[in-house]
């Protein structure tokens, strides 16, 4: 009985000692938390250590080219390649498309924007100004199969630049209605869609793409409530999704440029961190994304979210 005691006694000490190291391990070593996990650099990172001055800025760390796509090629209405200058390897591809009755011009902003920080993005023109959702898509993917087919032709600004497997789509209004409907096919990584305009919701269940929509709070053409809203209650919960809604923004409020550039720091502190998280699987862009109280932007007047990433 007596050894039996000294044997349980023992067996308590080293319990309580085995549990003690284990607390002063996680106090020395605490848990990286939901979202966050050590999984080091991916392969597609480039670029420096991101701060919050420099995914605000006017331009990220690269130069930026352009090259002229002519209104007669076939599938979309011409438009304008920008890609970064002084990086090698290759990198994901970014299609932008405008809005009802407007031009690549309304939509321009995005494309040096997201190209100083290493990606290849065409900003384009659309067929017609009245080109509804569907149309919208269809020229969506006929643009991102010209980029595919630019990565391999010679004579090519963009030859051999471009990772065909990483590819986002960014569309206003309309184009962000057919940006939608494109991030329900399982071809693109990433979708953001501006101000988006449909007919209908209920599609919009099927999207498979990461998507972070920015939505503008005084929209009159596209009203957040029966179209921004439904749209992201609609995405499913099991992909990566965001809802910003920018304070007192018009219809136009997410195209970078407007408003005196009101809007642009937040535009480019999220949409760039969008974009690298999910085309580049660049985490060290998820401080800015998961974790900040979004609304503490006085220029944002809501943020839903389905953190961590």
């Amino acid at each position: 009985m007596k050894t039996r005691t000294i044997k349980q006694s023992l067996l308590s000490m080293l319990t309580a000692s085995a549990l003690m190291l284990s607390a002063s391990a996680l106090a020395t070593n605490p848990d990286p938390g939901p979202g966050d996990p050590d999984t080091g650099p991916s392969p597609y990172q480039r670029g420096p250590d991101p701060t919050l001055s420099f995914v605000e800025g006017d331009r990220g760390p690269y130069s930026v080219r352009t090259s002229r796509v002519s209104s007669l090629v076939s599938g979309f209405g011409g438009g304008t390649i920008h890609y970064p200058s002084g990086t090698t390897g290759t990198m994901a591809a970014i299609v932008v498309i405008p809005g009802f009755v407007s031009a690549e011009s309304s939509i321009d902003w995005w494309g040096p924007k997201l190209a100083s920080h290493g990606f290849v993005v065409l900003t384009i023109d659309t067929n017609t100004g009245f080109d509804q959702p569907p149309s919208r898509a269809r020229q969506i993917n006929n643009a991102l199969d010209y980029l595919i087919d630019q990565n391999t032709r010679i004579g090519s600004s963009v030859r051999g630049m471009i990772d065909t497997e990483r590819l986002g789509v960014i569309g206003w209004s309309m184009g962000g209605g057919g940006t939608l409907r494109v991030a329900t096919e399982g071809r693109i990584s990433a979708a953001i869609p501006l101000a988006p305009w449909d007919t209908s919701s209920l599609q919009f269940r099927n999207v498979q793409a990461p998507t972070l929509i920015f939505a503008c709070q005084s929209d009159l053409i596209a009203p957040v409530s029966s179209h921004a809203s439904p749209f992201y209650n609609r995405l499913p919960g099991d992909i990566n999704k965001a809802f910003v809604e920018l304070n007192n923004g018009n219809h136009y409020c997410a195209n970078g440029g407007n408003s005196f550039g009101r809007y642009d720091a937040t535009l480019s502190r999220l949409g760039v961190s969008w974009m690298k998280m999910h085309l580049d699987q660049d985490r060290r862009y998820n401080q800015f994304l998961c974790g900040p109280n979004h609304t503490s932007d006085r220029q944002i007047s809501e943020y839903r979210g389905n953190c961590p990433y």
